[in-house]
């Protein structure tokens, strides 16, 4: 299983921006489809964004589309997540995820935790109003 750092979370107000970085200490990086997933106090673990293995595909949750970019460079073995416009119900730990399935098998349906093997330990994002 890919072994996974997240780094990047903090504090911003609403509006602002954060980027979130997950480095990969798996050297088959480019086997692997990234996610990530967002867990806010109280509540389940859900999709923010999918990335394919080369990065040619990306896939988003409605709630971040348009405000969110998943991104990957392979040859950093690092995937990453552009946020803008930052909203206070976007606060929650981020967590980066890996799996081994390709992208369209994941998103024949919302992608859910269940399709990842791998974890990273999070990141708190806190956005104030």
């Amino acid at each position: 299983q890919a072994q996974l750092v997240e780094s990047g979370g903090g504090l911003v107000q609403a509006g602002g921006s954060l980027r979130l970085s997950c480095a990969s200490s798996e050297r088959t990086f480019s086997n692997y489809a990234m996610g990530w997933f967002r867990q806010a106090p109280g509540k389940a673990r859900e999709f923010v964004a999918l990335i394919s293995q080369s990065g040619g595909s990306t896939s988003y949750a409605d709630s971040v589309k348009a405000r969110f970019i998943i991104s990957r460079d392979n040859a950093k073995d690092t995937v990453y997540l552009q946020m803008n416009s930052l909203k206070p119900e976007d606060t929650a730990v981020y967590y980066c995820a890996a799996t081994t399935r390709t992208f369209y098998t994941i998103v024949l349906g919302t992608p859910t935790p269940n399709d990842f093997g791998s974890w990273g330990q999070g990141t708190q994002v806190t956005v104030s109003s």
